[in-house]
């Protein structure tokens, strides 16, 4: 379990997020959605313990899964060694990885599909390579709850697709709550059970993704016109999605 109750967090006097709660339990998948500045990177920050919190309390255990906005692109290590630093605080201070590590990491790496890159050098690969083998690092921590700030913000269509399907493949196995933040609300529509809303520092909408995410309250959150639409998928179950309306598209 992992979550917030009733909390706040300040920068100087000004309040960013207020009277904030929720609690995630495991198999459970909450996104968390907002414009720029609207503080889901301090609410990220704040669950995984980075930030403290001016208000409230946080719940959550004691080792957390995160996976942070900067990829650290230019880490010289293969990516399973990469992998391996999320068992660091299972080490102690002068502690050395040792085998049962090492299986953690690969099959941590399998989960998320990347079991091909462990000789790879971290530095090598791609921008979405990257980030699924921080996700597999965030999995080896051994922790219950993962917690991801913008995992896709840096993805092109494909890779944001392979994302999204280890989240869901993640959430099927039911041991993890999994918290992430977008700027994409079809994605919170394809993976979370749940979704919250940061209209304003203190007001926002948490609940069913499929109710939260309607087109009134996207629109104000974004100041943009939207519309949900439902769309065939070749025999398959309908794909839900969100379409902006941008100004001045079309021919």
């Amino acid at each position: 379990m992992i979550g917030l109750d009733k909390a706040g967090a300040q920068r100087g006097r000004r309040w960013i997020f207020t009277d904030i709660s929720f609690m995630l339990e495991a198999g459970r998948i909450l996104a968390v959605l907002g414009p720029n500045g609207r503080g889901k990177t301090t609410l990220i920050k704040a669950l995984a313990g980075l930030v403290p919190l001016a208000a409230g309390r946080r719940v959550a255990p004691r080792v957390i899964g995160y996976v942070s906005q900067s990829i650290g692109a230019d880490i010289p290590y293969r990516a399973l060694d990469v992998v391996v630093m999320g068992r660091a605080r299972g080490l102690g201070l002068f502690g050395a990885p040792g085998a049962a590590d090492y299986r953690a990491a690969v099959e941590a790496l399998e989960l998320v599909g990347a079991r091909d890159f462990a000789e790879r050098p971290f530095d090598r690969l791609s921008g979405g390579e990257r980030q699924i083998v921080l996700l597999a690092r965030a999995l080896a921590t051994g922790s219950p709850a993962l917690v991801l700030d913008e995992p896709a913000s840096a993805l092109d269509l494909a890779n944001q697709n392979r994302l999204l399907t280890v989240l869901r493949e993640v959430k099927r196995q039911g041991r993890h709550a999994i918290l992430f933040s977008t700027h994409l609300p079809q994605h919170a529509l394809s993976v979370a059970d749940d979704a919250l809303l940061m209209l304003g520092p203190s007001e926002h909408s948490i609940g069913p993704t499929r109710a939260v995410l309607n087109e009134a309250d996207l629109m104000r959150l974004y100041g943009l016109r939207v519309r949900r639409v439902t769309l065939d998928n070749d025999g398959c179950a309908p794909i839900e999605t969100v379409v902006p309306l941008f100004a001045g598209a079309g021919p």
